[in-house]
This record gives structure tokens, sequence and C-alpha cells, in this order.
């Protein structure tokens, strides 16, 4: 399919302002549409879910609408996807969960690439159990991770894995399917972050192998909030603590209080946004992947553009390697400091903020502690003219 971005970004009122937007794995650029489904539900009869009154009615609507939409983006059964304040909070609250089964002799598994949200739930719940955390190194060199690597640090007592699905600071994106395989044949779970992989890829759960897979709304142009997919029969074997009156209905019993309406709304109108980007006929979910896919299509021409005019610059070390990832790059400055890059372009309207961005392991582990660098994100709003203005603008940094 066609990818029109001059109509794409017609729908997105922050841009009319003309700020070019690299800053999209922070939290992208969100379209009338959703803004209006946001504000469409505040202002309308809403209470606690229910089946009595209209405004009940309206409320699980909601909800279930929000899961259908979730399910479609992510291949996932709408019965096990889960809502919550953030990724983050929803890994703490898995972690703790499956932590009440772990102790001594268990082992636990994280990678130096991951986001720390994927990181240290893991290594806090491993430690209060008394469990034993193992680690998956990549190369700095190539930003490459490995099933292999993973391979060898698997053992019987493995009991789960914690792996990206995409790096949000250099963009690597590990083979996930292949790890899930190993994973699975030394009996254990499969944690993974989607968080950063699900604003640039098709996505399927099921295909993936992953047993627990996150994703943040507005990484993917809607509102703050966070998902947790995984077989609703894999989540009925959990006990998460919970209050005494509230459910224990799967995925109910693992969203705590009551749930943000209007947000719900907003993520249903962005994975619609999404979707419509396909205009052929057939399922919301055939439309989702052939949307996706284009986007992915889209942000590899632009990264492309990019990493060529970056090569023309002196100076300039460039992170972000690996044969297969997103288009988000990490840049670094002989002698200069990323943060003055970061100030520079802001002035003149370019926003690409400096920083380890909570990657901090990845950042310690490529030898820029914890200050990271220059992260440059290309969203599917991107065009060709942001890129240039970048890249005039990085020249004009560097020449000063």
């Amino acid at each position: 399919m066609s990818f029109d971005v001059a109509a794409l970004r017609a729908c997105f009122p922050s841009l009319a302002g003309g700020t070019a937007h690299f800053d999209g794995p922070g939290g992208t650029q969100v379209p009338s549409a959703v803004a209006e489904a946001v504000a469409a539900t505040l202002t309308s009869p809403i209470s606690n879910r229910g089946s009595v009154t209209a405004a009940e009615r309206f409320a699980d609507e909601t909800v279930l609408a929000a899961r259908s939409a979730l399910a479609d983006l992510l291949g996932a059964d709408p019965g096990g996807i889960v809502v919550g304040r953030s990724a983050t909070a929803l890994t703490f609250d898995l972690a703790r969960t499956l932590a009440a089964g772990w102790g001594p002799g268990d082992e636990v598994v994280v990678t130096r690439l991951d986001h720390d949200a994927n990181v240290r739930p893991w290594v806090l719940a491993a430690e209060a159990a008394g469990a034993t955390v193992r680690w998956v190194p990549f190369d700095p060199a190539t930003g490459e991770l490995t099933a292999d690597d993973v391979a060898g640090v698997l053992s019987e007592r493995t009991r789960l894995v914690a792996v990206t699905g995409a790096s949000n600071l250099i963009g690597t994106r590990p083979p996930v399917t292949a790890i899930a395989a190993l994973v699975h044949t030394a009996g254990a779970l499969l944690a993974v972050d989607g968080v950063h992989l699900t604003a640039h890829a098709p996505v399927d759960v099921r295909s993936l192998g992953a047993d627990f897979y996150t994703c943040s709304p507005y990484k993917f142009l809607g509102p703050h909030c966070g998902v947790l997919a995984a077989d609703p029969a894999l989540l009925g074997t959990l006990r998460p603590g919970k209050l005494l009156p509230s459910t224990d209905a799967v995925p109910e019993r693992f969203e705590q209080g009551t749930l943000p309406y209007e947000l719900l709304a907003g993520t249903t109108a962005a994975v619609d946004f999404l979707a419509a980007l396909a205009p052929d006929p057939g399922s919301r979910r055939d439309r989702l992947v052939a949307a996706m896919t284009a986007v992915e299509e889209h942000e590899d021409r632009l990264r492309e553009r990019l990493e060529a005019g970056l090569a023309e610059l002196s100076g300039v070390r460039l992170w972000s390697r690996a044969a297969h990832r997103t288009p988000t790059l990490l840049l670094t400055f002989d002698g200069r400091d990323a943060a003055d890059a970061y100030r520079f372009l802001a002035d003149r309207g370019v926003n690409a903020p400096a920083g380890s961005f909570y990657a901090i392991e990845a950042s310690r582990w490529l030898g820029l502690g914890d200050t990271g660098g220059l992260r440059v994100g290309l969203a599917p709003y991107s065009d060709a003219g942001d890129v240039d203005r970048l890249l005039t603008a990085l020249r004009e940094w560097l020449a000063g």
C-alpha cells in the first residue's frame, strides 16, 4: 500500500507549530481523533462498569472495545489484555506475582540491552525471593543480542527470561521468536518488553512466543497508559494481590481500581487511526498488519536517508548498527556533549533529546555511562523535510 505522509501529518494539530519531532521514542504526538475520543468520553454520562444504567453500560463497552482493539493490534486474545497505569507498573506487579513461586536455586534472566522497566522489576523480585539473576550481554560493537547469547545463560533452573522486542536506545531488534523457543525448551516463561517495537512494526504476540508482552499506547499515537497481553489461561494460574471485594475474573483481577475509561477510548481511537491507514477491505487485524508494514517501510526509507546524511558529517558516531532495528538512532560527538546538541537543535525547532532514557544497562555496556547520547527517533508522521532540517542543524552545530 502507498503511504501518504502529508495526509497523515494533517491529522496532528501539534505538528502545525512547525517543530520537527524526533522524540517519538519517549512518546508520540497525538492525532485529533484520539483527543476527541478522550474528550467525548470525559463529557459523556459515565459510571463504574455495570449493566443497569446507560452510564454503566457505556463504561463497560469502552473497556471491552479497548481490549478488542489492542488484541487486534497485537495478535492477542482480548480476554488476556490487562490495562494499567504504565508498562513499568504492570511489569512490577507481574514480577511480584510470579516471584511468589520462586525461591533459592531458581534463576531469572535479564539482558544488558533492555530498558530498566524490563530489568529492575525482575531483579528486585528475584532478590526478594532469594533467586539468582543471570545477565545476557550484547555486542557493543554491533548492538546485536543473539539467541546464542541467551542460550549461554539458560539452565534447568531458569524460571523466567525478560528481553526487549526492540531497544529504545539503539533500536536493536533481537530474534525474539528464536529466543522464545530456547526459553520454552528450558521450561521457563518469556516476558517481552514491546513498548518500543509496537510503535514501529506489525506485532503478533503468539508468533513471537511471548508469554507476557507489554506495550504503551502513548508510544503509538495514543494516550498515557500501559498494556499487558498474555494467554488468559496463563493469567488464570496467577494470583496477584487484590482488594477483597474486587472481581477474581481474568483479566480484571490484575487491574487495580477503576480503569481510566477516557484513556481506553483514546487507545481504541489510536488503534483505529492506525488501521485506517490501510484502505483495503478486511478485518481490523488485517488492516493493522498492512498499515504497520507500511509504517515500517516508510520509517526505514527515512532512516536510510538520515544515516546517509550522518555519514557525511565528521565527528559523529552512530551506535545503532544492528542488522534488524527500528528507526531509532543514538549519536555521540567527538569532544562534544550530546546535551549541547539537544539544546542547539531545540532552539531551531528540532526535538531530539539527549540521555540514556532509562536504558541504563545498555548505556553503561556501550561505555557511555549514565549519559548516553543524542537519540533521534522517527515516527509515522516524520517526513524527508524533518530529516533534512535535523541534518542541517547538526551540520551548523558541528561547524560552530
